[in-house]
């Protein structure tokens, strides 16, 4: 069964999550497949739950939109009895023990959950049986080793999010360029101090036109 499972959750979809010194960044890719047909080219797989807080999805749309209406309202709940924001541990052990719950019926969602916190940022990735692992740099979907190529060469520790943003942009890039089941556009949030934002058009933009500059650049070089 668990691998019946993990070959579902490999056939779309690159989602990508980063923990940097002042935050942390969400993107994925907007297509959404059935097998090899392209069922939408601007589907949302990068959700806000609060604005300290947002998970991206990936896997059977139906369970894994079913997971972000659980915890946004969960989220919700726990700031009116508490007073204050869900912290980000908390919110992904809700979504891994409802996973969890399910093992038997699976839902197919694989899942990661960031934002920031008293604690600082954080990013926690989950699998559809509901495991769960705090990570600094993350990838999901069928087009994540594509994107992990990039984010391990570039990436690093403790690097702020705007020298992370162009690393992120050109990794769910590449993963478009090669993997058939990602592509068509993409979305990117950004979560700090200030909240939770989602990068417009123009900035995405303008991110990939200094990366490419960047990289042409250096082969001229």
């Amino acid at each position: 069964m668990r691998e019946a499972v993990d070959q579902l959750t490999l056939k779309g979809t690159t989602t990508v999550g980063v923990v940097c010194k002042d935050g942390v960044i969400l993107a994925s890719d907007t297509r959404v497949t059935m097998g090899y047909f392209v069922a939408h080219k601007k589907g949302k797989k990068v959700y806000k739950v609060d604005n300290h807080l947002g998970m991206t999805i990936s896997g059977v749309v139906a369970d894994a939109q079913q997971t972000v209406d659980i915890l946004t309202a969960n989220a919700r709940l726990y700031k009116l009895n508490v007073g204050r924001p869900m912290p980000i541990h908390s919110a992904a052990r809700l979504i891994a023990n409802l996973l969890f719950s399910s093992r038997f019926a699976p839902m197919i969602a694989q899942v990661l959950v960031g934002g920031v916190d008293e604690a600082g940022p954080h990013v926690f990735s989950l699998d559809p049986f509901g495991s769960l692992t705090e990570e600094k740099c993350v990838a999901t979907g069928s087009g994540s080793p594509i994107a992990y190529g990039v984010l391990e060469d570039k990436y690093k520790e403790n690097m702020p999010i705007k020298m992370v943003l162009p690393i992120v942009v050109r990794a769910i890039d590449s993963a478009m360029k090669r993997d058939a089941a990602s592509g068509d556009s993409f979305d990117v949030t950004v979560i700090n101090e200030k909240g939770y934002r989602e990068l417009g058009d123009d900035e995405k933009g303008k991110i990939i036109g200094g990366a490419s500059g960047a990289i042409k650049k250096r082969a001229s070089a």
